[in-house]
């Protein structure tokens, strides 16, 4: 089956996701943000219907799906208005590494959580001066008898208020060579040591950023996820999934906001026709539906040869999918709202607070100049510069 074409099974997900997205939307969501809450009835609901964990294990309660059953939910969710970030992080960062390289007792104690919604997982890679280099991590993880002891700074946390536990990227020395390798380690939200502080953004989400300090943390054996050695493959493991999840968090608010601009084209009439029977309001529109449209496309190939355990491949694909996917959102919302004018920037419309979240997909979790990177060291062969 080519990854080209979407299943019957796909086209009914992502109507009944639609469909859920549509009893919620972007009013419910603005409300739960004026309101400091969290969208947990729309998380609950969508954990019940089974869209949560659709990627996790159906042994330990998840759908037995995969990354493109759930960048179908998040992109549907944020067509309606109504995206849940922490579904890029929960359970397709966390669950997906867990799933893959956790013992038998790290599935059986978090995945069924994770699935049902009951439980959510934060995850800490980025730091203060190491940014996207996870190379530069300073985070260090020291054994100490059988326990672990970890000690850094990280910045950029998301939901880490609501979260059970934290899943941390920290380095610890490899024995045979000295050098740091990165090792993934869960660290509960009441250890000793852990603390959280809240980042002020301009950016107005129900999920806060948080900045936290590891000072001494103290962690028993069971908290390193994987092997030891095994590092880099199980950091990239997570990535790859929060890339094409990325994408599909950018792709839904991109549709959400070019159905706003072509409603209101179709409608607003300042002379005899509707604006949108002009080729200057119309053109800009169909060009950001091809972006959209093409940008989804990679996402699924992405999806596809992630799940079929093409890491390697997928890792190539994920990057051009969230690349294509942030520049295609920015666009869209910047032409939704100049569609509308004087409307555009107004409450009522809810498409100016998109300005600034659309610039996350473009930023986060990696910046369109690291991917151009990426795409030129490790596709093209060129030289690095760093």
């Amino acid at each position: 089956m080519s990854s080209a074409v979407e299943t019957e099974e796909h086209k009914a997900l992502r109507s009944a996701v639609a469909a859920l997205g549509a009893r919620y939307g972007r009013d419910y969501l603005a409300k739960v943000v004026a309101d400091g809450g969290h969208p947990d009835e729309l998380w609950s609901e969508a954990a019940k219907l089974g869209y949560l964990g659709v990627n996790l294990p159906e042994e330990y309660g998840g759908g037995g799906g995969g990354i493109a059953e759930l960048s179908i939910v998040l992109e549907e969710l944020g067509a309606a208005g109504c995206p849940l970030l922490m579904m890029v992080v929960s359970p397709a960062i966390c669950g997906t590494v867990i799933a893959r390289f956790g013992t038998e007792e790290q599935k059986r104690q978090w995945l069924p959580g994770l699935a049902d919604g009951t439980r959510t997982m934060a995850f800490g890679i980025t730091e203060p001066d190491a940014g996207s280099n996870s190379h530069r991590i300073t985070t260090t993880a020291r054994r100490d008898g059988t326990d672990w002891v970890l000690t850094g700074r990280k910045v950029f946390i998301s939901g880490v208020d609501i979260a059970d536990a934290t899943l941390i990227v920290g380095r610890t020395e490899d024995a045979r060579t000295g050098s740091l390798k990165p090792c993934l380690f869960i660290v509960p939200r009441d250890a000793e040591g852990f603390g959280r502080r809240p980042i002020d953004m301009e950016l107005h989400g129900a999920e806060k950023q948080f900045e936290l300090t590891l000072d001494d943390v103290r962690l028993p054996a069971d908290a390193l996820v994987g092997d030891e050695d095994a590092g880099l493959l199980q950091l990239f493991a997570g990535l790859n999934p929060e890339r094409v999840m990325t994408a599909a968090f950018a792709i839904g608010m991109g549709r959400y906001a070019l159905a706003k601009a072509v409603g209101y084209a179709r409608e607003r009439t300042v002379w005899k026709a509707p604006i949108g029977a002009h080729q200057a309001i119309a053109h800009p529109l169909a060009q950001s539906h091809i972006e959209l449209e093409l940008a989804r496309l990679m996402m699924q190939k992405a999806a596809h040869l992630y799940d079929r355990g093409d890491d390697v491949a997928a890792g190539e694909a994920a990057n051009m999918a969230k690349y294509a996917a942030g520049e295609a959102c920015v666009r869209a919302v910047d032409q939704a709202v100049h569609t509308l004018g004087g409307n555009g920037l107004t409450r009522e419309f809810g498409l100016a607070s998109l300005i600034t979240a659309s610039r996350v997909s473009r930023i986060a979790p990696v910046s369109r100049e690291m991917i151009l990177n990426y795409i030129s060291h490790q596709t093209l062969g060129l030289p690095k510069s760093y």
